[in-house]
């Protein structure tokens, strides 16, 4: 019984959703309402039921009767009593009541209508009726099951869950089907046969698992449902306010408990998607919201959901304050030299003024005021001869900055040390973070022993770029570096190492790292171009070297490039005598690996040698030859083999791919002269020449005995080529079309 379908006069369904409770009432109970009943309860992708039993007990036998009293009841079951009302007589003794139904259930059908005519029962097809559905059917006793499967099963997702059965015969074999179709034995699904015992497990559960199970033996079946829950997917990471400054990017960030989950964002009631302001990325447990550059409008509360759980997180967005990213350095400078003022500020529609000594500097012969880049104003000053000045700059905003002594740069940032060797030191690090007009000229690097204070320059002039490396350091001891930017104000603060460094060799063993593809035979074409990069590791840098097939590699076709860390075979066009076993090695002192890369440069393959034709008979012709002396440094793959008459002289292909060197013609016409020709194959292709046959195959009438003899072609032809001629034969009388569905070939033909 649905319950979609229950609402009406008597039946009422009443929800309590509170408490989650849900009810069903059958206000006046008949023998209708007997049976099965089920209640499903679904939610978005879920769902489970449970099944009960309604039964009444009382004695119904009088619905059958015919009696005016019946009521509403009455008309359910006795369609008679709605059609004609009768008194009932009043019985002065009482009648002994007799079990009617026991005695219909031990009597013979023939007697079903005297037994109704001696208790009064008119409605007999409705009695018999309801007699069918009360006699108990037995369930029939399986022949194959001891313990069949459970009626279902409930698992978390993510678990594992077993079925079991048990057998009578230990020996039989079970099949289980899902959604009827077979499940074959694998990671997911284990099956496990114990005597009489068959389980099936089922690891990691996922939705897909939710399906009707049978378990089958010979015509037999069990059933069963596995139902798989999905657990809410929480938020196990929440979110967190956020404070930025407009145009900043803002990423709210959280994590849930299950990967793949759906989630929501939200903001003042409106669902965020995906456009131009806001992206959403998902990275496993991960959901990240990126707000590319924050506005005002964007302050607000955000939020997350899941349907286990929500998270807000608060965004305040403040106006953006100017800054500045460089400031101005006080410059010395010589009498008519040029002198050059830079100050660079966050914001690049700010408007700033120069001033000397509290007077504006306007722009003229002498003096150039620029806005250079996105964030620059720069002051030129053409050649001076007056005495120092006191400059000062003047922002927008309130901000203004004067000339002061003079300065370095601040001490470079982030020294580290990237390699060291017995004797050598590689350093790195980056720019300081203050650099004043005169920008960097370079940078010095020093050194000294471990509780000393000796320090010794590595370099003599400055360095440019951020990185270099120390040489003729003392091994074994321990160093300290430190590194200072130098410009025309001086040094900067020097950027020193908290650490020592111990200068000694870092060892690793040699190792090839041999590609994949290189692994196998590695076969090309004539003519093409072969690159192979090997990657191989050692320190220090090991010593490479290339054999080929045991001897030293000195042609001068194949070329060699080795770095520190790979080396490279190169052949500009290959030749089958670039073919042959390549040994790499690459060895540091007695440490030595080695690395054998098999090369096969191949080609077309020659012609096949002496095409004969051996027999004749029929319509048929047979042909033997020997495979190519030239292979093209490869297998031969098979042979086209290709035939002509002498009226046509069109070459008409016979077979294809033929693997061995003989074959047969069928089906050639009588009263022709067929010449053939063979080429070779190979995973080039076809060979570029082609053998003949020595001799021909002439097609005489049936029955007639043909006698062969060889006639040689003319000498101006470069092969000699034979002809077998019939004697004796009866003249030609008419022609049949051959080769109708044969692939005609161009070609020269020997006739």
């Amino acid at each position: 019984v649905e319950g979609g379908s229950l609402p009406g006069r008597h039946c009422q369904p009443f929800s309590h959703v509170s408490v989650y409770t849900y009810e069903m009432s059958i206000i006046k109970v008949v023998e209708g309402d007997a049976g099965g009943y089920r209640c499903e309860v679904t939610s978005k992708d879920k769902c489970d039921s449970c099944t009960f039993e309604v039964t009444q007990p009382a004695n119904i036998l009088d619905a059958f009767k015919r009696s005016g009293d019946a009521g509403e009841d009455a008309g359910d079951l006795d369609f008679s009593a709605l059609l004609k009302k009768r008194e009932k007589k009043a019985r002065d003794e009482p009648k002994e009541e007799v079990d009617v139904w026991e005695i219909l259930k031990d009597a013979k059908p023939c007697d079903y209508e005297k037994i109704a005519f001696d208790y009064g029962i008119t409605d007999l097809r409705g009695l018999l009726k309801r007699l069918k559905k009360m006699k108990k059917v037995e369930p029939k006793k399986s022949d194959a099951f001891l313990k069949k499967l459970e009626q279902c099963y409930s698992v978390d997702k993510g678990k594992r869950t077993q079925m079991h059965v048990e057998l009578h015969d230990p020996n039989v074999q079970v099949k289980w089907l899902k959604n009827g179709v077979e499940i074959k034995p694998s990671a997911k699904y284990v099956f496990e046969c114990v005597g009489n015992k068959r389980t099936l497990t089922i690891n990691k559960c996922n939705l897909s698992d939710d399906a009707a199970y049978e378990c089958v033996v010979g015509e037999e079946k069990s059933f069963t449902e596995v139902f798989v829950k999905e657990p809410p997917v929480t938020i196990t990471k929440l979110l967190d306010d956020v404070h930025v400054v407009v145009g900043e990017k803002v990423e709210f960030e959280c994590e849930v408990s299950e990967e793949g989950a759906n989630v929501k964002w939200m903001k003042d009631g409106v669902e965020l998607t995906k456009d131009g302001k806001y992206r959403i990325k998902k990275d496993g447990k991960k959901h990240t919201l990126v707000i590319n550059e924050a506005t005002i409008e964007d302050i607000g509360m955000y939020y997350v959901y899941t349907n286990g759980g929500e998270s807000k997180g608060e965004l305040e967005v403040e106006a953006k304050e100017l800054e500045v990213l460089q400031s101005i350095a006080d410059l010395s400078v010589k009498a008519c030299e040029q002198a050059m003022f830079k100050c660079e500020v966050s914001d690049e529609k700010v408007v700033g003024k120069w001033f000397k000594d509290g007077v504006e500097v306007k722009p003229g012969n002498r003096i150039k005021v620029s806005h250079i880049g996105r964030y620059g104003i720069t002051l030129l000053g053409l050649p001076l001869s007056s005495s120092p000045l006191n400059y000062s700059l003047s922002l927008s905003l309130s901000l203004s900055l004067s000339l002061s002594l003079s300065a370095p740069t601040s001490e470079p940032t982030r020294l580290t040390v990237e390699d060291v060797t017995d004797s050598t030191c590689a350093l790195k690090w980056r720019p300081p973070e203050r650099v004043g007009a005169g920008g960097v000229d370079g940078y010095i690097i020093e050194w000294c022993k471990e509780g000393e204070d000796n320090w010794v320059a590595a370099n003599k002039e400055p360095v440019d770029k951020n990185t270099y490396r120390v040489k003729g350091l003392p091994t074994g001891e321990k160093l300290l570096f430190r590194v200072v930017a130098m410009n025309i104000a001086g040094r900067s603060p020097p950027c020193t190492m908290k650490q020592s460094v111990t200068v000694r060799e870092i060892m690793e063993y040699p190792k090839i790292r041999l590609p994949r593809q290189l692994r196998t035979k590695f076969i090309r074409k004539v003519g093409e171009k072969i690159n192979l990069v090997i990657p191989f590791q050692g320190k220090p840098r090991p010593v490479v070297n290339w054999l080929k097939d045991g001897e030293p590699l000195e042609n001068k076709s194949v070329g060699i490039r080795t770095s520190d860390f790979d080396t490279i075979l190169f052949i500009r066009s290959a030749e089958r005598d670039h073919s042959g076993t390549y040994t790499l090695s690459v060895q540091i002192d007695n440490m030595q690996d080695k690395a054998d890369i098999h090369i096969q440069i191949v080609d077309k393959p020659g012609p096949p040698i002496n095409v004969m034709v051996t027999d004749v008979w029929g319509f048929n012709a047979a042909l033997e030859w020997k495979p190519p002396k030239d292979t093209g440094n490869t297998d031969i793959t098979g042979y086209t083999i290709q035939k002509a008459d002498k009226k046509t002289q069109g070459w008409f292909t016979v077979y294809e791919h033929n693997r061995r060197p003989s074959c047969t013609a069928s089906d050639l016409v009588m009263g022709n002269e067929y010449s053939f020709r063979v080429f070779s194959e190979n995973i080039c292709g076809l060979s570029d020449e082609v053998a003949f046959s020595k001799n021909t195959a002439i097609i005489g009438k049936t029955g007639n005995t043909l006698q062969y003899y060889t006639v040689l072609y003319p000498p101006t032809r470069s092969r000699k080529h034979a002809r077998t001629i019939a004697v004796n034969a009866h003249t030609t009388v008419g022609y049949k079309h051959e080769c109708s569905k044969m692939q005609s070939i161009s070609g020269k033909t020997p006739f």
